[in-house]
C-alpha cells in the first residue's frame, strides 16, 4: 500500500477516535484515561479517610486508655442503657473485636470505667479538703464535691454505684473503692477527733460513716432524679440547691460522738 493511503487510513482512525471520545464527554460519559484517574482518586481519599470500622492504629496502651475515654463519652451521652462494646468501638473509630480483646467482656469493660470514676471521684474530694479548714469545715467541704462531681458526670457516678453491673473483684476497682471509703473513714475520724480502724468498726463508728454517707449520698440521687424541685419551690426565696445542701450539712455535720 502506498505511503500516502496509509497515512490517510491513520488520519481517518485518529479523527473518528477524537470524534467517538467527545460524542462520549457530551453524554456524560468519562473517556477511559479519565475514568482511571478518578478511580485512582477515589483509592486515594478512601486511603485518606478510611471507613469507621477500620482499626485506628493505636499503640497497644494508647487503644486501652483510647476505648476506655470513649467508654466514659457514650455513658455520659446515652446513659448505661446504651454503653455496648459495639458502641465504644464504633466511638473509638476501632473494630468491634477491640473491647473484648482488652477487657474481655462488658462487665470488664465497665468496671474499669468504674475504676476510673472513683478515681476522679476520690481526686475532686481531696482537692475541696485544705489543712487550714478545722474538721467541720473540711467535712462540709468533702460533702459538696462530692455532690458536684455527681453533677457534673450523672452517667459516671451512677456507674460507680451500680454493684450488679460491674465485678468489685477487680483489683483497679477494687482499689479505687476501698480509697473512696478510707477517704469518708478518715473524714469521719477528724471530725470525731478520735482513731478509726477502718477493718475494725465500733458500732457507734459504723453508724457515724453510714449516717453521713446516707445524708450525701441521698441527697445526691435526689438532685440528680430531679425530686428536690418541690422542696426548692417551697423553701425561701432565693434558695438554691447549693443553699439547700449547706443548711443540710451544718444541720448534720459535726455533732458529737453518740448523738
Amino acid at each position: 500500500m502506498p505511503g500516502s493511503v496509509k497515512q490517510n487510513l491513520y488520519s481517518v482512525k485518529i479523527a473518528t477516535y477524537k470524534a467517538r471520545t467527545m460524542r462520549k464527554t457530551d453524554q456524560g460519559q468519562t473517556p477511559p484515561r479519565t475514568r482511571n484517574a478518578a478511580s485512582r482518586t477515589g483509592r486515594t481519599l478512601r486511603a485518606r479517610h478510611p471507613r469507621a470500622d477500620e482499626e485506628t492504629p493505636y499503640h497497644h496502651g494508647a487503644l486501652r486508655d483510647a476505648l476506655l475515654q470513649a467508654a466514659e463519652r457514650v455513658l455520659e451521652r446515652e446513659g448505661l442503657a446504651g454503653l455496648t462494646l459495639r458502641a465504644v468501638a464504633r466511638e473509638a473509630g476501632v473494630s468491634h473485636a477491640a473491647p473484648t480483646h482488652h477487657f474481655g467482656d462488658l462487665t470488664g469493660l465497665v468496671s474499669e470505667l468504674a475504676a476510673i470514676g472513683f478515681r476522679q471521684f476520690n481526686a475532686a474530694m481531696a482537692a475541696a479538703i485544705t489543712p487550714d479548714k478545722l474538721p467541720m469545715e473540711r467535712a462540709m467541704a468533702r460533702a459538696k464535691a462530692y455532690v458536684a462531681y455527681a453533677q457534673a458526670h450523672p452517667g459516671m457516678y451512677g456507674l460507680m454505684f451500680r454493684t450488679e453491673r460491674v465485678d468489685m473483684t477487680r483489683p483497679s476497682l477494687h482499689e479505687a473503692a476501698e480509697a473512696s471509703f478510707a477517704g469518708l473513714a478518715g473524714a469521719i475520724a477528724a471530725n470525731r477527733q478520735e482513731q478509726i480502724s477502718e477493718g475494725a468498726l465500733t458500732l457507734d463508728q459504723a453508724a457515724a460513716i453510714a449516717r453521713a454517707w446516707s445524708t450525701v449520698h441521698g441527697f445526691t440521687m435526689l438532685l440528680l432524679d430531679g425530686r428536690l424541685s418541690d422542696i426548692l419551690r417551697r423553701s425561701p426565696k432565693g434558695t438554691d440547691v447549693e443553699t439547700l445542701l449547706d443548711a443540710m450539712l451544718k444541720a448534720t455535720v459535726g455533732k458529737p460522738a453518740g448523738s
